[in-house]
């Protein structure tokens, strides 16, 4: 079962490193379509909220990982956009931040799937979309996602500083600034409990992260991060991923069940995941 397991993760690996996005796309008429302008509010900056209709979700049709190939969006093409995203064996791991990336990487005990928030770039990355609203006139950004447990991040625009002596939380403090069209995030105060991905690449109570939200058009929002934790890793490293503007979604009620458990894949209901770790499988 185990070999299994390494087998499967291999060929996901290297299924993902082998796809390479479409230079462009055409409609249905043939010729390529172009980018749409970037909409924006009355302050003149980037509106990352929903459509005049009222709909609309952040998705990420490319890639929720921080690691593996570069990305260039597709639809619509967009020249000169590209993402370059960090090589795992770039990644500069502590040795025991790998051996623990590596056993999260076959195991899977993820938080978010246990109904726990999920900080930095998990959390715009869940299941169902994710809502970015700004309020200018409070001087507030809020990232909202479906999925999961009812929870939101609250980014501070005033221009204050981060609390001095933070209890670690699942979402730490964000405080965020515009350079040019782009929404620069500064958060500390995160917790060792919560996931940056969906694969457990490890954070400790030292992290900190600088996230960058660019929307490059109507349809995409380019979407970059900084990893700082020298608890975990030799030097600061970066990556990121693109999102897509789904126009046709809104978010709805999503209901999360606390204390779900894991079960091996024998047939027997009542295998506990936890009594035979090497029979784990992948949720």
């Amino acid at each position: 079962m185990r070999h299994f397991f390494v087998c499967t993760f291999v060929v996901l690996t290297l299924s993902s490193l082998l796809v390479r996005p479409a230079a462009a796309q055409r409609n249905n008429t043939g010729p390529l379509t172009a980018p749409q302008p970037i909409p924006r509010g009355p302050d003149g900056k980037p509106f990352f909220g929903p459509l005049p209709n009222g709909k609309g979700l952040w998705t990420y049709p490319l890639s929720d990982r921080i690691e593996g190939p570069d990305l260039t969006p597709n639809n619509p093409p967009i020249p000169g956009e590209v993402l370059h995203r960090i090589d795992p064996d770039d990644i500069p791991f502590q040795p025991w931040a790998k051996a623990l990336f590596e056993f999260h990487v076959i195991t899977r005990l993820e938080p978010y799937t246990r109904c726990k928030p999920s900080g930095g770039p998990r959390q715009i990355s869940t299941a169902y979309g994710t809502q970015l609203l700004d309020f200018p006139d409070l001087k507030r950004f809020f990232i909202l996602q479906t999925g999961g447990s009812h929870s939101y991040r609250t980014i501070y625009m005033d221009g204050r500083a981060h609390p001095a002596n933070l209890s670690p939380s699942y979402y730490g403090d964000s405080i965020g600034h515009w350079e040019g069209d782009t929404l620069v995030v500064d958060t500390v105060g995160l917790n060792e409990k919560m996931w940056i991905d969906s694969i457990g690449t490890p954070t400790t109570e030292k992290l900190h992260l600088i996230e960058k939200f660019t929307r490059v058009s109507l349809e995409w929002t380019r979407y970059e991060v900084t990893i700082d934790d020298p608890g975990a890793y030799t030097a600061p490293w970066s990556s990121g991923f693109y999102l897509k503007l789904d126009p046709n979604v809104e978010s709805f009620e999503y209901v999360c069940q606390e204390n779900n458990s894991f079960h091996v894949l024998t047939g027997d209901s009542g295998l506990n995941y936890f009594e035979d770790p090497s029979t784990r499988f992948i949720p």
